[in-house]
């Protein structure tokens, strides 16, 4: 066997790199630990293979340019080999230009080596090779797809003096592995604000508390799979990763139509599935809500029914021109459970999110979510506990909900100028708008606007597709848009993403892509 030598014929020396312990000016100290696989037995061909793994070490990059090794006196003790072999294999290596030695400095890798060898490009997707869909591989000079809040706005300051506060008062048990509904902290400061802000009628120990949105949809769409239910009604326009969780467990979707008015929930109805994934506040992407009349329908349909309404609020706090619309949730709370999240109010790295859930689900969600690595880090919803009862959360999301309209009001004056047969819809609330376009032109302005370096989503990429339907835009569905005339031409555009600096540069681009 080539590569695999110790001091004893069962065992291998084992050091992981990532073990190396680093001095304050980044190197290793002499009898750090270092991982190298050496052919067992000794002789002669000891020196030959421990100068090739020296040499492929720093050759593959695992061995970074200006890293200390060992000395040679701990490295021959670490490997069980005589000290002058280590040094024999130093000197060759010094010699080739691998390492350098220096009195007083050790013996280190090379600043100037060989770089390790590029990984071979990845294949584009199958659309991107069919010029159905623009392959973003390289960095966008403007990303303005949804999905993302201006992450360079996370109030950073604010955010560290409460993981101080929250660190120095933190329990004991906060460093355990914690529970499974989560901190009881966040749970009761969450009732609090959930209460007053979007009209949650929940106790503290309604909520449990998950890591992301999605996660929170895995567990219910587990636990309605587990209760014998086969299929989630969804709105026809949504996102894919959505549906697909809800598949993964088992779950059948079925398309709710969506139209000017929202969701279409009277045709509940007429499907057989229990349970309706609904985005009532702000639908996504269409940015329409939920009218009243629908509202109401629904309730009553779940209350007739038995049915289980999963209510999306994920932009819920940002609403620019009348009140904000409260929670379906407080109209039934025994047949609603709210999701919302913190990954548009404050950044997708917290990875945090909350259920409110009816009495009834709580010990089948709480038991399937025992099962596993469901919980969410303890320190950081103690930190986000402390940062909503500070205040610094409410003026967090003040602070933003004036700047993300700022940009709502620039991007209508600049279409106004500069495009005015663009109409634009869904804008009193959340981070995109929908910029309808002329018949036929989706494709090709997606397509320009990837060429031009800026990253944007046409409005078909977010309509309903069954499992075996490719994913891309052009496709022509029969369910109904969410204007007259069925399905308009139209870009989704994310104008919560960029940084202050950049959004004028990029509306300037997407002026510049427009039919």
């Amino acid at each position: 066997m080539a590569d695999s030598w110790a001091t004893s014929p069962a065992d291998q020396v084992a050091k992981p790199a990532d073990q190396v312990a680093k001095r304050a000016d980044g190197g290793a100290r002499p009898g750090a630990d270092l991982h190298l696989d050496l052919p067992r037995g000794g002789g002669t061909g000891v020196r030959a293979a421990l100068i090739r793994a020296l040499r492929d070490a720093v050759r593959t990059g695992r061995l970074a340019p200006g890293t200390r090794l060992p000395s040679s006196r701990s490295l021959a003790a670490d490997l069980g080999i005589a000290r002058n072999t280590v040094a024999d294999a130093y000197g060759e290596l010094v010699a080739e230009g691998w390492l350098t030695a220096r009195q007083g400095s050790g013996t280190r890798v090379a600043r100037r080596v060989v770089p390790p060898e590029p990984a071979p490009p990845r294949t584009p997707p199958a659309a991107a090779v069919a010029g159905l869909r623009p392959a973003y591989d390289l960095r966008p000079a403007y990303d303005l797809r949804p999905g993302s809040p201006d992450v360079s706005a996370f109030p950073r300051s604010a955010w560290l003096s409460a993981a101080r506060r929250a660190l120095t008062t933190a329990p004991n048990d906060a460093f355990g592995y914690g529970r499974p509904a989560g901190r009881p902290e966040l749970r009761r400061v969450l009732a609090d604000y959930l209460a007053r802000a979007r009209g949650v009628r929940a106790a503290p120990e309604r909520i449990v508390v998950c890591a992301g949105f999605v996660q929170g949809l895995a567990l219910l769409s587990r636990v309605r799979a587990r209760a014998g239910h086969r299929e989630v009604a969804v709105e026809s326009y949504g996102l894919d990763v959505h549906w697909n969780v809800m598949r993964g467990a088992g779950l059948r979707t079925v398309p709710l139509p969506v139209d000017q008015h929202g969701a279409r929930t009277a045709e509940l109805d007429r499907l057989t599935a229990r349970t309706v994934l609904l985005t009532p506040a702000h639908q996504f992407p269409t940015g329409v809500r939920l009218v009243p009349d629908r509202r109401a329908a629904v309730v009553d349909w779940a209350s007739r029914m038995g049915g289980l309404v999963l209510e999306d609020d994920y932009d819920g706090e940002f609403r620019y021109d009348r009140q904000p619309v409260g929670a379906l949730q407080g109209l039934a709370p025994e047949h609603v459970v709210y999701l919302g999240t913190a990954s548009k109010s404050l950044a997708p790295a917290l990875r945090l999110a909350w259920m409110v859930v009816p009495d009834h689900l709580m010990d089948d969600l709480l038991a399937v979510k025992a099962t596993g690595e469901w919980q969410s880090g303890g320190l950081d919803q103690l930190t986000l506990a402390e940062f909503i009862d500070s205040g610094a959360y409410d003026r967090h999301v003040r602070g933003m909900r004036m700047r993300y309209r700022r940009r709502r009001d620039q991007l209508v004056a600049a279409l106004a100028e500069r495009a005015p047969e663009v109409r634009i819809t869904g804008i009193a609330a959340g981070l995109h708008a929908v910029l309808e376009l002329p018949p036929g032109t989706e494709r090709s302005v997606v397509q320009g606007a990837a060429w031009q370096g800026l990253a944007l989503e046409g409005l078909a990429r977010y309509r309903y597709r069954e499992p075996e339907q490719p994913d891309g835009p052009g496709e022509q569905r029969d369910e109904p848009g969410p204007g007259p005339g069925g399905q308009p031409d139209a870009l989704v555009f994310a104008y919560g993403a960029p940084p202050d600096h950049a959004f004028a540069g990029a509306l300037d681009a997407l002026c510049r892509v427009l039919p």
